[in-house]
């Protein structure tokens, strides 16, 4: 019996250990999707204790509780800290099977040298001794930041945010992490919300105009916008999606459509759809206007549980993998903006397992000279960032694809002891590779194999995004 997470975990043959530890373990990380927020590395934050760390905002581990009967008052509500942890400790014992346990042992043993196991039994251990390493001068959000081995943090931001925490940051030189921000531009693109109107006022103050009133108007202030984030430092967009879709209208029927939503009227859905599938373009096409890279995520069902929704709000563990995207719209959208030569590099994540296969042959349709895998299939995403979700998002790009130039894997995440994600996906991509080897698919050439590991680990995602690094 092999011992528990041990250095050699999830490393079954001996060529997978070796791209391990001799390739990518040695690599730094680059997180260029996350949900961390920009203020509380601007301030360092300091926590108090392990459970507002661990627990605040990570909205997997409130599943996990939810399903083990946890009352909410120890999950979002106001039990105190202490509590809260303990129930996370009873549950967390009998994860078998789940990411989850593997993830919070893997944070366990990198950020505070425990190598036990926590479980109902040892909470009280486990409290103290997370508690007095917190309390170090080394695991403030930056401390932590700095001993994940980061380079650069892009975080998540609305087109209406100041950015003066990323400006607070920057010009900070005793942080050597670039942290910049990535254009979210998902609210100034739902137009059926009850709230829509009073978010185009607030864009409208950010890019200094009066109003806005059409379309046309819209859209200048999206540019103002963007012009402003680039010079922030942003060179990514990340947009989050019910699916691509591709429903065209003219200039004037979107101005009608638009017209009709600001005189409060609902729209019906064709109305939605071709309002979305005009805006989608133009971000697009100032993307490739701008060289910055455009991330896809689709595939959610959101906000379920609506009796918790409106107790609670949203991104609180009430979302699902929705139905298969209908991926023909997809490649419509991709289409049209290639034919024009305005398609930009652009990295396409569905929830969805299911749409594996489909993505990949449509993004080989659209591949060219002007970056290596130029239209990328996202890593296993949210649901799916586990090992068989991992294994079968890069055996699909395996099999359609170029793994060797995928851009590899994202934290997406809020907490800033997430990081070992990137170490649980790279043994999982050098067990994969390394197995491939001991059955003899693939040669053994280990300077190849370490140099296609690195590449995945870091490398891909420094040259595909262009970010500033040395």
């Amino acid at each position: 019996m092999k011992s528990f997470m041990d250095k050699d975990f999830l490393l079954e043959s001996e060529p997978s250990r070796i791209l391990y530890h001799e390739s990518a373990a040695k690599m730094p990380i680059l997180d260029y999707h996350c949900h961390i927020n920009p203020k509380e590395i601007a301030q360092d934050r300091h926590f108090e204790n392990i459970t507002q760390v661990w627990l605040g905002g990570d909205h997997y581990k409130w599943r996990f509780m939810r399903s083990c009967g946890v009352d909410e008052k120890y999950i979002t509500g106001d039990a105190p800290d202490k509590e809260k942890f303990f129930k996370w400790a009873e549950c967390i014992g009998k994860a078998i099977g789940n990411p989850l346990f593997h993830w919070s042992h893997l944070e366990l043993q990198r950020y505070f040298s425990y190598n036990g196991y926590l479980n109902k039994n040892t909470a009280q251990e486990v409290w103290d001794l997370c508690n007095a390493k917190l309390a170090e001068s080394s695991m403030s959000a930056r401390g932590i930041i700095r001993q994940s081995n980061v380079t650069l943090i892009c975080t998540t931001d609305d087109p209406t945010d100041t950015l003066e925490w990323h400006r607070t940051i920057a010009q900070d030189k005793s942080f050597e992490v670039k942290v910049l921000p990535a254009w979210r531009p998902d609210k100034a693109m739902n137009i059926e919300k009850s709230d829509y109107l009073d978010y185009l006022n607030k864009l409208a103050a950010a890019a200094d105009m009066d109003a806005i009133i059409t379309f046309a108007d819209l859209k200048c202030a999206l540019k103002k916008r963007m012009e402003y984030f680039a010079s922030m430092g942003c060179n990514v967009s990340d947009h989050g999606l019910e699916y691509v879709m591709y429903v065209p209208a003219s200039e004037d029927e979107l101005e009608t459509i638009f017209l009709k939503r600001m005189n409060r009227m609902n729209l019906t859905r064709e109305e939605e759809l071709k309002f979305k599938t005009a805006f989608l373009l133009y971000n697009a096409r100032l993307y490739h206007e701008f060289d910055w890279a455009m991330q896809l995520h689709f595939g959610v069902k959101r906000d379920n549980n609506t009796g918790m929704y409106q107790k609670i709000g949203p991104d609180t563990g009430f979302d699902c993998i929705g139905s298969a995207a209908p991926l023909g719209q997809l490649a419509d959208f991709l289409n049209v903006l290639a034919t024009a030569d305005q398609l930009p590099r652009t990295v396409i994540y569905s929830l969805n397992p299911n749409d594996n296969q489909a993505i990949m042959t449509i993004l080989g349709c659209f591949q060219d000279s002007s970056a290596v895998a130029k239209i990328q299939h996202g890593s296993a995403w949210w649901f799916n960032d586990n090992k068989t979700g991992m294994e079968e998002q890069m055996v699909s790009l395996a099999n359609l694809g170029n793994l060797s130039g995928f851009v590899g894997m994202l934290t997406d995440s809020r907490s800033f002891l997430s990081y070992t994600r990137h170490e649980y996906f790279r043994r999982i991509l050098c067990n994969l590779l390394g197995n491939w080897v001991e059955k003899g698919e693939f040669p053994g050439d280990m300077d190849i194999l370490k140099e296609i590991v690195a590449d995945i680990s870091y490398n891909n995602a420094k040259r595909y995004f262009k970010f500033p690094l040395e």
